[in-house]
């Protein structure tokens, strides 16, 4: 006798899918209309196709934003995913000190976007911010809102003091979770630090750095509070990431077709790149666990 299925527990996320209805499907749907028409006034539409598609992919302008973005994302990522890892084999494993890290990991996390980057529009100012005046005291000529450098700079440290702490929390949980009898066996075997750190501990923090680095890449890439408040995307163009030239183009210009067209292209590669993260680091997974097979 064959059981009959029981769908009732669908109606237990039914207020979920509503949800994401309304606050991502439809939204999308609404892009994607405005992506393929254009608006002469009074609410009157017109069909274009790909006309506004062409133009964003033709776009110098859309390129220079786009590989911006790009050299952003691996700059964070060549940083902070190292420098997570060390901190996280830094941190004790045991007493009170456990607690007291971790709640000075966390707290950089806590902060609202937008205060990040007042902080550091603040400290970074020459004229009476903490780090400008150390800058002029050491002789160094510092100005993130005139110099391409400097502003690059204190964009990415920015970035980096805010988000770190999420590589460390993230490493911290893979390295806890292994049980103390691989260290001891490889006590016995002799087994140098860097042993330890490639056959134990960097084998059982590899799904969570796979968590790390499409967390950081997708934020890394869709950023757009933090160097808005402080940079305003200058000193010219210079930090004007796909985020905030998309914002520009859309609420600064009103050009709401190619504003579509460039939000769901940005979507799209987005989507992809996180794709291709995930399969390569994914694959190697299962490569190595059938070669130990």
């Amino acid at each position: 006798m064959i059981k009959p299925h029981n769908n009732k527990a669908w109606f237990m996320v039914l207020p979920v899918l509503i949800l994401v209805a309304l606050s991502a499907v439809i939204p999308l749907m609404t892009v994607v209309n405005y992506s393929v028409q254009d608006s002469f006034g009074n609410n009157e539409f017109f069909w274009v196709g790909l006309e506004w598609f062409e133009e964003v992919m033709n776009s110098e302008r859309f390129h220079n934003a786009l590989l911006r973005n790009l050299l952003f994302s691996a700059i964070i990522l060549a940083i902070e995913i190292p420098l997570g890892i060390l901190i996280a084999l830094s941190m004790p494993r045991r007493g009170i000190g456990v607690s007291l890290c971790l709640v000075l990991m966390a707290l950089p996390l806590l902060i609202p976007w937008n205060v990040v980057g007042t902080i550091w529009q603040v400290f970074a100012r020459v004229d009476i911010g903490l780090l400008g005046w150390a800058m002029s005291s050491l002789g160094i000529d510092y100005n993130y809102t005139q110099d391409i450098y400097d502003a690059w700079i204190t964009v990415v440290v920015m970035d980096v003091w805010h988000w770190t702490s999420l590589v460390v929390l993230l490493c911290y949980s893979g390295l806890v979770s292994i049980p103390d009898a691989y260290y001891q066996a490889a006590r016995i075997d002799g087994a140098s630090r860097w042993a330890v750190f490639r056959y134990i501990q960097l084998p059982k923090m590899r799904r969570v750095l796979l968590i790390a680095v499409l967390l950081r890449f997708m934020d890394s890439f869709m950023i757009y509070t933090e160097p808005f408040v402080v940079t305003g995307g200058g000193p010219g163009n210079a930090t004007t990431f796909l985020s905030i030239d998309l914002v520009q183009l859309a609420t600064g210009q009103f050009d709401l077709g190619p504003a579509a067209a460039m939000s769901l292209i940005y979507f799209l590669i987005i989507l992809s790149l996180s794709y291709v993260f995930y399969t390569v680091m994914t694959s190697y997974d299962v490569d190595k666990e059938q070669g130990n097979g």
